[in-house]
């Protein structure tokens, strides 16, 4: 049953567990960011952009407590994001260090309460998914009911504005679990949180999985947790296998900030069974195969991804109406198997389309990270007058990796027409901190102009 946020702050205001430098002065921000909100003379329109997890987390609940209008900020934004958050809204009340001040604004008195936090996708361009304290705990029961779970504890590496890290703190608070932060780069140099893994889940993206995996302690201390949730980008196979050799208890994820995380997750038994999949839709969610046409497709055939869920986002601010979005389609291309476990196949709007053939830039990918070569790769379609796109690498590898002698192994695993036509070797690829490639970037770097290699 969902409690409200006021009701659940009274109620862990002294129980909640939370380990984290500054914890113990949490209860005591949220009240006084509280009193803060009530000195307005008017509904405030408010940006969250704190740097310390304790002075956020404390002041994301107040704001949800006193249900104004709340968006969540990058404290590492430059100035050209800065720009874009100013086209989107303006603010009576700005929390941390940021390009934008306090400029009570008309408009803002039409804006809902609501939590708005940013994605940028692929494309690098910002938007914000407007969700509700109801969307965000509908996420959290419905991975509860999942798994069978009282209590949700979490280990958090990844950033609290956005929906990966904040989901933790509401998995953690809502049922009474205990929410531990710490770096990703202490738990790289063999630094681990004081606590007992197996009673916990900790969240990663495939390049941190990746960089924990190289070490043997790092791998044997992830392999004790109750479960590895793993998403924010495609991972690939290499990687999984490598982490199933570790006997690492991974559950693949599918889900978006629109989604307030997860609708789709792989049990991590299965996953150490040798299921790669994205896993099983999760109860509070409904997910859809469909055609052209919008028809549902039988397991098996590949079609656009739909969501409809309790915790889909009510649109993106600004809101043109006031109505609940009911259904969420997807750039995602995929089908469902006979036993009902999702299988993604990549982004429709990045499919290359070289002379006439239809190329998913992740298979490609996962085939050249078969080969062992590279240490990075991002696959994207170049404008071409004779194909109409080729298929073009951008690598990352030490200078003695010649294109021929990834060529000549790509031979025997991917079809012809797949294999990339142009290689550029680049120092390494344009990822935000969440392990997200930036394509547009990577275009721009191999576009015939800036073809360095």
């Amino acid at each position: 049953m969902m409690v409200d946020p006021l009701t659940l702050f009274q109620q862990r205001r002294d129980g909640f567990e939370l380990v984290a430098e500054g914890s113990d002065r949490f209860a005591e921000i949220v009240d006084r960011t509280l009193a803060e909100l009530q000195s307005f003379p008017t509904q405030p329109t408010v940006l969250l952009c704190e740097a310390e997890p304790v002075v956020f987390l404390a002041k994301f609940l107040a704001a949800c407590i006193a249900k104004v209008p709340l968006f969540l900020a990058n404290p590492n934004w430059r100035e050209s994001e800065w720009k874009q958050v100013r086209e989107i809204a303006e603010f009576d009340g700005v929390w941390g260090t940021t390009a934008v001040s306090a400029t009570p604004s008309r408009k803002n008195r039409e804006i809902s309460p609501g939590i708005a936090i940013p994605t940028g996708g692929s494309s690098g361009k910002i938007r914000f998914a407007v969700h509700t304290w109801e969307t965000l705990c509908a996420s959290v029961f419905g991975f509860q009911q999942q798994f069978h779970l009282e209590r949700i504890n979490c280990c958090c590496t990844l950033p609290l504005f956005h929906v990966s890290g904040l989901m933790q703190f509401m998995r953690s608070i809502v049922t009474g679990g205990t929410l531990v932060i710490c770096s990703s780069k202490s738990i790289e140099s063999e630094t681990f949180p004081n606590l007992e893994p197996e009673t916990f889940w900790i969240s990663l993206v495939p390049t941190q999985l990746n960089r924990l995996l190289n070490s043997p302690k790092t791998a044997t201390w992830l392999s004790q947790f109750q479960g590895v949730l793993l998403g924010g980008a495609p991972a690939w196979q290499s990687l999984l296998e490598n982490a199933k050799k570790f006997e690492i208890p991974v559950a693949l994820t599918y889900g978006m900030t629109e989604t307030a995380s997860q609708v789709v997750t792989l049990h991590p038994h299965e996953f150490l069974k040798g299921n790669f999949s994205s896993g099983r839709v999760l109860p509070h969610a409904e997910v859809s195969i469909l055609d052209e046409l919008g028809n549902s497709l039988p397991p098996g055939e590949i079609g656009r991804v739909t969501i409809r869920s309790q915790s889909l986002m009510l649109g993106y601010s600004p809101l043109s109406k006031t109505e609940r979005l009911q259904q969420f389609d997807t750039d995602d291309t995929g089908y469902f198997d006979e036993n009902g476990f999702l299988h993604l196949l990549g982004r429709d709007s990045q499919k290359i389309i070289t002379g006439g053939e239809n190329v998913f830039p992740v298979e490609v990918e996962n085939a050249v990270r078969s080969i062992h070569f590279v240490e990075d790769i991002c696959v994207v379609g170049i404008p071409d007058s004779d194909w109409g796109e080729i298929v073009t690498a951008v690598y990352v590898a030490p200078v003695d990796i010649i294109p021929q002698n990834i060529k000549n192994k790509l031979k025997k695993i991917l079809s012809s027409y797949k294999h990339p036509k142009k290689w550029i070797r680049v120092e390494q690829l344009p990822r935000n901190n969440r392990g997200k490639v930036n394509f547009q970037e990577v275009k721009r770097l191999a576009m015939p102009e800036n073809d360095k290699s």
